[in-house]
């Protein structure tokens, strides 16, 4: 029975989270004003990065947002390894106000499209 709800859970993650909007999060990347956090581990986060990218692992994401992203409606670019924390964090930002939350997705498929900055 327990395989079974993670299974459901698992194919319905992204209906309870924030989609990934790529398209979305490289507009947001052209603007002065965008934060970009990286809510992967440390270890993922030295393996390579985005450019110009503030790492925050969700679990201090709450205590520690609002010193890398004080205005509530500045876009707050978010990604991970594959999208899945990001969705998580998307849904956390969002329930503490912040309005313009965009979840691009995975590292691997960022750092190919991001331009440097």
């Amino acid at each position: 029975m327990h395989r079974m709800f993670w299974l459901l859970m698992a194919m319905t993650g992204p209906v309870f989270g924030g989609e990934v909007d790529q398209p979305a999060a490289l507009m947001a990347l052209q603007r002065a004003d965008v934060v970009l956090l990286d809510v992967r581990t440390e270890k993922e986060y030295a393996e390579g990065a985005l450019p110009g990218a503030t790492r925050i692992e969700t679990q201090y994401l709450a205590e520690r947002i609002t010193s890398v992203a004080p205005d509530k409606d500045a876009p707050v670019v978010l990604y991970c390894r594959s999208g899945r924390r990001s969705s998580g964090a998307q849904d956390l930002l969002r329930e503490l106000g912040y309005s313009q939350v965009i979840n691009a997705g995975g590292y691997q498929d960022l750092k190919a499209v991001v331009p440097p900055r």
